[in-house]
């Protein structure tokens, strides 16, 4: 064995080593039978060729098991998720010699949270350009040619568009995941070069940034909302198409609202839980509309009353 075939081995190992305990504990959370391996269990410094490649199989057993969903609930709220683990991870999946559907999905998320774990916390969009994403990336992708193919010119334009977007409904309605997933599938093996990842990365995280501001901005329209209805005297809200019930208490709306901050704070969430908000700020702005208009026309009719009473002399008709 030479010692490049030496290194790699090594690296091969290390990338095992760091995977083990971490797709171990993936499994015990979502119940997944995964065969024990000694040598991983142990941590043998200084492994067989044998077990090297034994390690190499049951990591792509374990991959086959795995559903993407399952991989972004888990790294998105345990401990392990650490900047190691995710470079690990990006190592193992973009170095495989076949790669699958699942794995390009995998990658392209783990892309996304090995950018956030390593970029400053605090960045303007305008900063994150190509060459601080390819910076960024470089332990993971190396150095590469970062120059844009026409190909890949959309995202720019679904980015622009997302910005314009006033609410998650706005978001969802103008289909631009969609239309970005659909450019990302379409790409092949493309997907797998430098650039076409560097530039996943960028989108992604940048309509990550996008989603989040207008869920809070979501959020905080429907506690004003809630409010103002408080201050109209409204008490219960038809909230049947946001799964509540047809006279859902005010209160109980706003506490579920104050709950929801917490959970958003998350990087994962249900889509479920989505469609309730954005169906519940529906259901906010039509009570609204109806209280609102409720209320000009008591105060028209309290007009007509008042015009009567001067016309006539008074309330009693006495001058």
């Amino acid at each position: 064995m030479t010692s490049v075939d030496t290194n790699q081995a090594s690296a091969e190992w290390r990338i095992a080593r760091t995977l083990y305990p971490l797709y171990t504990a993936l499994a015990r959370e979502f119940v997944i039978d995964l065969p024990a391996f000694s040598d991983l269990e142990t941590g043998v410094d200084v492994p067989s060729q044998e077990s090297i490649d034994q390690a190499e199989q049951w990591l792509l057993g374990v991959d086959r098991q795995i559903q993407v969903h399952q991989l972004r609930q888990f790294l998105q709220t345990t401990t392990l998720s650490s900047e190691a683990a995710l470079a690990a991870l990006l190592r193992h999946h973009i170095g495989k010699k076949e790669r699958t559907d699942s794995d390009r999905d995998k990658i392209d998320f783990l892309l996304v949270q090995f950018f956030s774990h390593s970029a400053p916390p605090r960045m303007e969009d305008a900063e994150v350009n190509m060459e601080f994403v390819g910076k960024v990336l470089r332990p993971v992708l190396g150095e590469a040619d970062l120059s844009i193919p026409e190909w890949l010119a959309p995202l720019d334009a679904l980015i622009l568009e997302a910005n314009r977007c006033t609410s998650l409904n706005t978001l969802f309605t103008s289909r631009i995941i969609e239309r970005g997933r659909k450019v990302k599938t379409s790409a092949g093996a493309n997907f797998f070069t430098p650039v076409a990842m560097a530039s996943f990365t960028r989108f992604s995280f940048l309509m990550r940034r996008v989603f989040f501001r207008l869920m809070h901005q979501d959020l905080n329209a429907i506690l004003d909302g809630l409010r103002e209805l408080e201050q109209r005297g409204v008490t219960t809200l038809d909230c049947r198409k946001a799964q509540f019930s047809a006279e859902e208490p005010v209160e109980r709306l706003r506490m579920i609202c104050h709950s929801w901050k917490v959970m958003f704070q998350a990087e994962y969430s249900s889509g479920q839980a989505l469609a309730m908000l954005v169906d519940l700020r529906t259901a906010v702005e039509t009570a609204l509309t109806k209280s609102g208009a409720g209320k000009a026309k008591a105060a028209a009719a309290g007009a007509e009353v008042a015009e009567f009473e001067v016309s006539s002399g008074g309330a009693d008709g006495s001058n």
